[in-house]
């Protein structure tokens, strides 16, 4: 699939059912889940934290599934991911996936008491290290960055071995909920 966009929900859950076994780091030596419980806990998180912002909480189950389809290119599997999913999923659900990785930069220079897991500490310098003020300033009047920066938190809340959260299938509602917008919005 690499490079490669997906055209149907059916696609999407094939791909994330995938991402189950997969990893982050070829070698397994990144964080402790795989990316598809990764991207269940974000979900989880968001949709406790966002109830009503359904975008985002899909944003979370997808956004590390770049991994998955371009192994160990950590700088770019935010990009790879939105790439993926922007005629599915929509110009902000993409957005934010590929925002997460800028919002922990972001983070990283403006949070004092965040703690990164080892692995997202690791990949910071190759995502670009911390923001300087002047990328941070550029971040700050993004209109998503609120949205990005709820993900990147939940991104970093979403890496506990055997937490139990809802399954796949529990998502597909929402999933075919976003994609239907999408194509109500190219449509008009």
């Amino acid at each position: 699939m690499n490079g490669e966009r997906l055209s149907s929900v059916d696609e999407l859950m094939a791909l994330l059912a995938d991402c189950e076994d997969a990893w982050d780091t070829p070698d397994r030596s990144g964080d402790p889940v795989d990316v598809l419980d990764h991207g269940l806990q974000v979900a989880a998180v968001l949709a406790e934290r966002h109830p009503d912002d359904e975008e985002l909480q899909v944003a979370g189950l997808v956004h590390d599934i770049g991994h998955h389809l371009l192994p160990g290119d950590e700088a770019g599997h935010g990009e790879h991911a939105a790439a993926a999913v922007v005629e599915l999923l929509g110009a902000r659900v993409a957005r934010l996936v590929a925002l997460h990785i800028p919002a922990k930069r972001y983070l990283a220079a403006t949070d004092v008491r965040l703690v990164l897991s080892p692995e997202s500490a690791r990949t910071l310098g190759c995502q670009g290290g911390v923001m300087t003020s002047e990328e941070v300033a550029v971040f700050e009047a993004d209109p998503d960055s609120t949205a990005a920066i709820a993900l990147r938190r939940a991104d970093d809340a979403g890496k506990v071995v055997g937490l139990r959260v809802p399954g796949l299938d529990c998502w597909r509602p929402v999933v075919e909920r976003v994609a239907a917008v999408t194509v109500r919005d190219r449509a008009a």
